[in-house]
């Protein structure tokens, strides 16, 4: 125990350090669309936007900027961005869409940060149209832009970039009128380049949320059932998949997408159907094409009156010819 005389010192821990985690201020949440949190993919067809919702926010009062990747699933395919949008005022509620033109996968995320650059143009706005004194944070701005002109050099930007950044951080404190560094520091030019070379080093990126692209005949398309055992001229016996071929430029140009067969294997013995779906057939009558088992062969095997595994190839190829 001290004594009375003695001087107490008391020593803090040092502060600990912030995580990388911790230290990224943006939240992202609810992305939309997803499936299962993003377990499952979404589906679209080629040609499709998908527009894309998410919930952005961070703490405090700072300008949160948002944006939206997507790419084709692919190992040397680059990111392509689009800048989000906040829905309305005093919302959380960003979006943004892009289009999917080839079939396979694609992925999309969202980049969120706190814009410092943006936080600091939205203050000395408001601090300046109420008569301010705002020279402090126009050197601090200058600050903010020869930073973002560091970075456009150091990521091997066009150099003209970089001397334009450095010639805007160079008007905001000449001595010229503070009207005039305040109106330079809203230049649209400016904000521009600062969007372009933005300080990301503690932005926030959400998992990638993947997105499966089919061909427009996966969404929708017009059937058209095909009996090739009737397609024949003779109704006393069985058509052929070379006369059933012979039909279809006329079901194509009837502005149906895809043919669908009825089953080409050898019709069942057991159990057979007679006319109508009667359950008692005669010993002539041809029975539904969907019974399984007989001589001939089960569900690899193709009906003989109908032709050969070739013919039905030909037949195939055909159809994918008249799309």
């Amino acid at each position: 125990m001290a004594r009375p005389s003695e001087a107490v010192v008391v020593r803090r821990a040092p502060p600990a350090e912030i995580d990388e985690a911790h230290a990224r201020r943006a939240v992202i949440e609810r992305i939309r669309p997803e499936i299962d949190a993003g377990r499952f993919p979404i589906k679209r067809t080629v040609g499709e936007t998908v527009e894309v919702f998410a919930q952005v926010f961070a703490d405090g009062h700072d300008v949160v900027t948002a944006v939206l990747r997507d790419r084709h699933a692919s190992a040397d395919t680059p990111w392509r961005e689009t800048p989000m949008t906040l829905g309305a005022p005093g919302t959380d509620e960003w979006t943004a869409n892009f289009d999917v033109c080839e079939p396979g996968w694609h992925e999309y995320a969202i980049v969120a940060w706190v814009d410092r650059f943006l936080t600091w143009r939205r203050d000395v706005q408001v601090k300046a149209a109420a008569g301010q004194d705002v020279s402090l944070e126009l050197l601090e701005g200058s600050i903010l832009v020869r930073e973002a002109a560091a970075r456009a050099e150091q990521i091997g930007s066009t150099q003209p970039d970089a001397n334009r950044l450095l010639e805007w951080a160079d008007a905001l404190t000449e001595s010229t009128p503070i009207e005039e560094r305040v109106a330079s520091g809203m230049d649209g030019e400016l904000a521009t380049l600062m969007a372009r070379y933005a300080d990301r080093s503690r932005a926030t990126t959400s998992p990638s949320r993947r997105v499966w692209v089919d061909r427009e005949r996966a969404r929708f398309g017009a059937w058209y059932e095909m009996f090739p055992r009737s397609a024949g001229p003779d109704p006393g016996r069985s058509g052929s998949f070379a006369e059933a071929c012979a039909e279809l430029p006329r079901i194509a140009d009837l502005g149906f997408d895809v043919v669908y067969l009825a089953p080409i294997h050898p019709i069942g013995t057991s159990f057979r159907k007679g006319p109508n779906n009667s359950l008692t057939a005669a010993p002539d009558d041809p029975g539904s094409p969907w019974a399984i088992g007989s001589n001939a062969g089960g569900h690899t095997a193709v009906e003989p009156g109908l032709g050969t595994i070739d013919d039905f190839v030909a037949f195939r190829q055909e159809a994918e010819r008249l799309g």
